[in-house]
């Protein structure tokens, strides 16, 4: 059968595969899609630092505190498989639109808050449009950069954004609570939100890759409800205890509907999560790298907040500052690790060297005790901390979403969201749990209970959490090692992303 050409003589089937050259503003793109995604990382952070204002302001009591960060986090993570499929079928720029228009009403929404209910919905509704928003900012880059070392770069960039926006997070928060309240750590998103959505509108073009596929009811229903599961009963490890029914009931639950989700994308006709994406041996490690830096990262946010404003009394904006270092230093490591280890020797030496240094510096952290300082017990950890995650962080996420077809550019980057997501939700119930019985334990052992004890007590919490998230870069480094291939990854040009900008 002669095959189909178009009118110059070149064949269709060529034309398929073969990448659009690239966007003359591809590097303004990049901008706007780190300020959007900037915004939606924030949000975890930025409202914790001014969760005490906010419950004294509003008044609602400690167990309902959690909720304020749990309703975002059910909704961002059952939701962000169906996002990203929703960016691939109905177009990138609609969704990220839409995304950035939502998340900033929910954001005025919560902080014009009058009570407890009118909050948590708010955050619930951010959570709803973060699904939406950031699965299509990540497949909005895939799609944008193909060449290999602009690739490298932007990869670099967002990776740094992911890993360093907690960070941020806690210093803006600190800044706008003490300069103004904690209102002001939601309604930051709408100033952000304006500059994003002209730059998206202005620059993005529409295209939907996906077109021609519908999208899977049963395996959105599957999987929304187990993701839900899962961070549900993780979440109530923290509140009721791992014995409680709301804990593994829902664990189990949550378990069995993602298995069964499994078994569905096996026979459904247009699967929400075509399994290629999955069994791509360096893909999967990836997404595995950024589910125990999810977990991990969380002993370094949290914990150290609680002792540099707890036991150091440092002030929220001062907590904020303090993190800056380890910033700087991930960004640094981000486009080393990207622009040129990456190219010259491949992710099984550049991702569990990461992992290694991270593990280095939470296992250096664990020396804090009452008598020590900021200088001496924690600003050179958190810059080693700083330098290992900024080599795991862009390098997995560029390698988690290379390679994939166009159609399947936004589910893929809605798992890498997902797996960082959940990893959150892995890394509080458990560190929580794990500090929260250490310092039972000391308290346990010394009697009477002093205030010199109590104090010893959340420094035994404190080290335990950094122990443990130790453990878990650990693992990390053993696991990535021995998943990632050999050498550099060469990308498939056929399934290289197709820009249509």
């Amino acid at each position: 059968m002669p095959q189909k050409t178009v009118g110059d003589g070149t064949p269709t089937g060529a034309l398929a595969n073969a990448p659009a050259e690239a966007p003359a503003h591809r590097w303004w793109i990049l901008a706007v899609i780190a300020v959007a995604q900037l915004m939606v990382v924030l949000d975890a952070t930025i409202v914790n630092i001014a969760l005490p204002s906010a419950q004294a302001d509003l008044g609602f009591s400690d167990g309902n505190r959690q909720w304020i960060v749990t309703a975002y986090a059910l909704a961002f993570a059952s939701l962000l498989l169906l996002g990203g499929r929703i960016a691939d079928l109905f177009g990138r720029k609609p969704a990220f639109l839409v995304g950035i228009v939502g998340f900033a009403a929910a954001s005025a929404l919560g902080g014009a808050a009058n009570g407890f209910t009118m909050l948590v919905v708010a955050r619930a509704l951010q959570g709803v449009f973060g699904a939406l928003l950031a699965p299509a900012a990540l497949s909005l880059l895939n799609t944008t950069f193909t060449d290999a070392r602009e690739r490298a770069r932007a990869f670099s960039v967002y990776g740094a954004i992911a890993g360093a926006g907690g960070a941020i997070g806690l210093l803006l928060g600190g800044v706008l609570t003490d300069a103004f309240d904690w209102r002001w750590t939601l309604y930051v998103n709408v100033v952000i939100a304006v500059v994003a959505f002209v730059g998206g509108w202005v620059l993005l073009g529409s295209h939907r890759d996906a077109a021609d596929a519908k999208l899977d009811v049963p395996g959105t229903v599957l999987v929304a409800a187990g993701l839900f599961s899962v961070v549900y009963g993780f979440s109530n490890a923290e509140t009721h205890d791992w014995g409680s029914p709301l804990t593994w009931g829902f664990l189990i639950a949550g378990g069995l509907l993602l298995a069964a989700f499994a078994w569905w994308q096996t026979r459904a006709a247009h699967p929400l999560l075509p399994l290629r994406i999955l069994l791509d041996r360096d893909r999967g490690a990836s997404f595995i790298a950024v589910l125990l830096t999810g977990a991990g990262m969380f002993g370094v946010f949290l914990f150290l907040t609680y002792y540099l404003q707890l036991n150091l009394g440092f002030s929220p904006t001062k907590t904020g500052v303090a993190f800056l270092p380890m910033v700087g230093a991930l960004m640094v490591a981000a486009q080393v690790g990207t622009t040129v280890l990456m190219p010259r020797i491949g992710p099984k030496a550049v991702i569990p060297l990461g992992f290694a240094i991270a593990t280095a510096g939470m296992a250096w952290l664990t020396g804090i005790d009452l008598g020590s300082s900021y200088p001496s017990a924690v600003l050179l950890q958190v810059i080693v901390i700083g330098v290992g995650l900024g080599l795991v962080m862009p390098p997995a996420m560029q390698l988690a979403t290379g390679g994939v077809a166009a159609e399947d550019a936004g589910v893929a980057s809605a798992t890498v969201n997902a797996m960082q997501q959940v990893g959150g939700s892995i890394g509080t119930a458990l560190l929580n749990t794990l500090a929260a019985s250490a310092a039972t334990d000391y308290l346990a052992g010394h009697h009477p209970p002093s205030r010199q004890v109590q104090a010893q007590a959340t420094i035994e919490s404190y080290t335990t959490a950094f122990w443990w998230s130790a453990v878990l870069f650990g693992a990390g480094t053993v696991i990535t090692f021995l998943l990632y291939r050999r050498g550099v990854p060469q990308q498939n040009a056929d399934a290289a992303p197709v820009v249509h900008m």
